[in-house]
């Protein structure tokens, strides 16, 4: 029977001693526990084992744990021969290569080796558990437990269940997560997991952005940061990565939905990874990288400065049109009266899930002198100016100056329903709706994951929250409507809270039940 007890005499294998491997050693001997560090390479257990102990070491000349229990964390991670000497412990974490082939033999022969009471666990972040497993006698005992990489420094452990996985198993890895002093979330196997699955949104939806002509990607980054409030803009995320990693993975995930549009890259994604041009690791990706991998920021050129004599002004609702009224009054042009923009009047519009040209047609207003600017993101921060095909020169620089005449910097861009930043941030709430829909992981779970294992600034049922739930429906409503696109078709569980004005993370049923 799978224990529950991690006591002073627990013991935990790790095999493989790379990156990850010596990384969860090093996290579970400081958290107290007795460590098996073994690798096939001859000598790279023991490589591993002394970086974890430098690692320690390092952490005590930081004054974040003192040096006597750096040395004491050190002394507990053994090296071992091979797999046979896994057989007394109580876990056993698998961190080597990423070969299902592979992973499925040594899962084989731990299985035979290990005592019935083991449980092992892989750290794979690509292949679903249930694969790695397959082989194995005793596929109750198997799971998954993926950790982010530097494991030190990443609170974030995904604890994964097979479909055959003992709860009991589950139980021990999410109490073993929390005693190397890691945050677990419980995750149902399925593609991605959890953190990989609901990354794709962002990512892929910029390149979608791309793909349609609506911004470059320098703007769309800087509307990501700015408006958004993400540490790096999708392109920037995705050189980091490196197409190499990024591009596989997401075709991967697209394949293993049998196709669901809303997993679907770009062929620029595609063209970028077979050119070679893989981001700062080679130098050069959707950036170029400097001396020292210094990203060459391009400078962003200054803004058009002569305002409109007068303004015509519409919002999609009142906190729209109080923003937009604000703005013209504190620069002293003159607001417009009417149902219709007079001729020649340039009107400054607020949509909520219509583009520009959608907007003017409905208003009756000329399309050449209509111009759209998004008060639902980034209003203090970075103003995102959306205009029509065909739109009249002046009347665009007009609307610039205008959107940035108290020093509020402003991204122009093309039209598109939900401008950029809201229609990123709809697609990321609807993206981590369909994890809760799936029974993948819980909406606190997504939202809590999303933000330690990719540094976002809200979950993404969160973001779909302080946007509106309402509003983020609209957006993907409207995409929809104009692209035809099922990409973005709302998920049923999105819009059912949405529709009754519940959070989007609400559970299907709140206490008792099934979950």
């Amino acid at each position: 029977m799978i224990g529950s007890d991690i006591g002073a005499n627990f013991v935990l294998g790790v095999l493989g001693a790379g990156n990850m491997g010596r990384g969860i050693a090093q996290v579970a001997a400081q958290g107290g526990i007795n460590v098996l560090l073994a690798d096939a390479k001859p000598g790279a257990a023991g490589e591993g084992r002394d970086f974890a102990a430098k690692m320690l070491a390092r952490a005590a000349e930081k004054g974040q744990l003192s040096a006597a229990d750096a040395e004491a964390a050190a002394r507990r991670i053994q090296v071992v021969d091979g797999l046979a000497d896994f057989a007394r412990a109580h876990v056993v974490i698998e961190a080597i290569v990423e070969n299902l082939a592979i992973k499925q033999q040594t899962f084989v022969e731990l299985d035979g080796i290990c005592g019935p009471d083991t449980v092992i666990a892989t750290n794979t972040s690509s292949l679903l558990v249930t694969n790695v497993g397959a082989k194995c006698k005793h596929q109750a005992r198997i799971a998954g437990m993926h950790f982010f990489n530097p494991v030190p420094l990443m609170a974030l452990v995904e604890v994964i269940a097979g479909p055959r996985t003992d709860p009991a198993a589950v139980a021990l890895l999410m109490a073993l997560g929390k005693r190397l002093g890691r945050t677990p979330v419980q995750v149902k196997d399925s593609p991605g997991f959890l953190v990989n699955h609901g990354g794709r949104a962002y990512t892929t939806e910029a390149l979608r952005l791309v793909q349609e002509s609506v911004a470059s990607i320098v703007e769309i980054d800087r509307i990501a940061r700015e408006a958004g409030g993400f540490r790096m803009g999708p392109f920037e995320l995705m050189d980091l990565t490196g197409m190499d990693v990024n591009f596989p993975a997401s075709h991967a995930l697209f394949e293993q939905f049998f196709g669901d549009p809303r997993y679907r890259t770009t062929w620029l994604h595609r063209q970028m990874y077979e050119a070679g041009l893989l981001g700062r690791k080679t130098g050069q990706g959707f950036y170029r990288y400097g001396e020292g991998g210094k990203l060459e920021q391009p400078a962003e050129p200054p803004g058009p400065t002569a305002k409109p004599g007068a303004v015509w002004l519409w919002g999609h609702d009142a906190a729209a049109r109080a923003k937009l009224k604000a703005l013209a009054s504190a620069a002293g042009v003159k607001i417009a009266s009417g149902d219709k923009p007079p001729v020649g009047t340039l009107a400054l519009v607020a949509p909520l899930a219509d583009d520009a040209t959608t907007t003017a047609l409905a208003l009756g207003s000329d399309p050449r002198r209509t111009v759209a600017v998004d008060t639902m993101m980034g209003w203090t921060k970075r103003r995102t100016v959306m205009v029509p095909p065909g739109a009249d020169a002046v009347a665009v620089n007009e609307a610039l100056a205008l959107a940035g005449a108290d020093g509020v910097k402003v991204t122009r861009v093309n039209d598109s329903p939900g401008f950029v930043m809201p229609r990123i941030q709809a697609v990321i709430a609807n993206m981590g709706a369909e994890i809760c829909q799936q029974g993948i992981a819980s909406g606190a779970d997504v939202d809590l994951a999303m933000k330690l294992g990719l540094n976002y600034p809200v979950g993404p049922l969160e973001g779909g929250d302080k946007l509106g739930g309402r509003v983020t429906l609209s957006l993907l409503e409207g995409l929809h409507r104009l692209t035809g696109d099922d990409r973005y078709r709302p998920c049923p569980w999105l819009r059912r809270r949405a529709l009754l004005g519940l959070p989007l993370g609400t559970p299907e049923r709140v206490g008792g039940g099934h979950d």
